[in-house]
């Protein structure tokens, strides 16, 4: 679903922007130009009002601010990737990476991994990760997390159904990848199935995991839940036994737009590394946080 609206919305704008190019461009060609640029390239506008934002609200925030320099680098950054991930991976290749499970694709006795992305967002987003994975003949499934603005807790039984699928494939315990929304999707799933046992490590990049400030203007169930210190993320670690954070390693940066303030990112007792700079999608695609993230596969059996 989520595929085929962003694909619906990515055509419509460019048809819209080429359109209005084409139609001006004689009569009126500066009008052109400037008409074709605002449709193409007005998200880079709402990206720089959140970064904004951001700044503003990680005032208070113990972690370091970032410079200027930093914060335009992060726009930049974010700008460049954004139109990667939500018109091209997500809405025309969410497909072209099948999970690989089957026998004859993984290597025996090697550690699967199963991603869980974030809001807005479905499998197309770990294409990169995915590729590398089935390169090195690592098992991997990869979730559609729906309803779209639907309760976190609905995606427990998918996330379950694809930790037994990555097990029954190697013989092990899984590594859990999310980014978003998706590390707290993960933390109803080891509440919900208790199943610290049955996980080796949990990655979450610019997870919520107190909530975001932006969630203020969010809609659908899933926004509501992801207020700052909601009591949805309260019930989270109820009665959790008191190791369970320390299964999470936790990338966070103070240049996320979308989740801030960027403590909010961070669990006690977990593995919290800050990157610098990084804005909320480019984080998830940094050289370090994929290599880091995937050495943990070769981390203490489980």
């Amino acid at each position: 679903m989520l595929a085929y609206l962003q694909k619906i919305v990515t055509l419509s704008v460019l048809a819209a922007a080429f359109g209005w190019l084409a139609y001006f461009w004689t009569c009126a060609p500066v009008l052109a130009v400037a008409g074709f640029a605002l449709m193409a390239l007005g998200y880079t506008g709402f990206l720089a009002i959140e970064f904004l934002l951001m700044k503003q609200v990680n005032k208070d925030d113990p972690v370091p601010p970032p410079t200027w320099k930093a914060l335009l680098g992060a726009w930049w950054a974010e700008s460049l990737t954004a139109p990667q991930v939500f018109c091209w991976r997500q809405p025309f290749r969410s497909n072209a990476i099948p999970d690989q499970l089957s026998p004859e694709a993984v290597i025996g006795g090697r550690r699967g991994v199963v991603f869980v992305h974030g809001l807005l967002c479905n499998r197309g987003f770990w294409t990169p990760w995915m590729a590398r994975l089935q390169r090195s003949g690592h098992a991997f499934a990869a979730l559609n997390l729906e309803p779209i603005w639907g309760s976190i807790d609905d995606y427990v039984p998918q996330i379950e159904a694809a930790v037994q699928q990555v097990t029954r494939a190697t013989g092990r315990a899984p590594l859990l990848v999310c980014h978003s929304m998706g590390g707290l999707a993960a933390r109803a799933w080891l509440k919900n199935m208790k199943a610290e046992a049955r996980v080796h490590h949990v990655v979450t990049i610019a997870t919520p995991h107190h909530g975001t400030w932006l969630a203020r203007f969010g809609r659908g169930h899933n926004g509501r839940q992801m207020h700052l210190h909601s009591d949805w993320h309260a019930q989270l670690d109820h009665d959790m036994p008191v190791d369970r954070h320390a299964l999470f390693a936790c990338w966070y940066s103070n240049c996320d737009n979308i989740v801030f303030p960027a403590s909010s990112a961070t669990l006690p007792g977990a593995d919290n590394r800050l990157v610098l700079g990084a804005a909320h999608v480019q984080l998830a695609f940094l050289p370090q946080v994929i290599q880091a993230s995937l050495a943990l596969l070769d981390d203490t059996p489980r």
